[in-house]
């Protein structure tokens, strides 16, 4: 992982440093619970996690992803090298894609200028649709 810098203003706690440290080893973004479960027996309350993820969105340290028609969010460390990823809709599993299909893409609409973009693809993976016997 690159080097990310505390931004200014965010007072390093231990709290912070533990959830930061989770979501850097991470492999793709997770969900409070799994946060949580990461930490357990580091004596961070549920609460704390909650307060130090909208800590670390308010000062876009973190790109947050709510999976559609849910209230799951899922949360990752902002970095300069973005990732895409395709959820399934049946057990949340999160694939990357292998390059940003956007990359290449410069729009300029009526005087806006693309700085940034997310994209997410929502569906079902192979164990899901063959769970539930059916193409979804």
């Amino acid at each position: 992982m690159e080097a990310l810098q505390w931004p200014k203003g965010l007072k390093r706690t231990k709290p912070r440093e533990q959830v930061f440290d989770v979501l850097a080893a991470a492999d793709r973004p997770l969900d409070v619970r799994e946060i949580y479960s990461r930490l357990e027996g580091q004596g961070l309350a549920l609460s704390t996690v909650y307060r130090v993820l909208t800590a670390f969105e308010e000062h876009q340290m973190v790109t947050k992803t709510t999976i559609m028609g849910e209230d799951t969010a899922l949360y990752a460390l902002r970095r300069h090298d973005h990732a895409h990823y395709a959820i399934c809709m049946g057990c949340h599993k999160q694939v990357q894609l292998p390059r940003c299909p956007l990359q290449p893409v410069e729009l300029e609409m009526d005087g806006f200028s693309i700085t940034n973009h997310r994209l997410e693809l929502y569906g079902y993976c192979r164990d899901c649709k063959k769970r539930h016997g059916q193409d979804h």
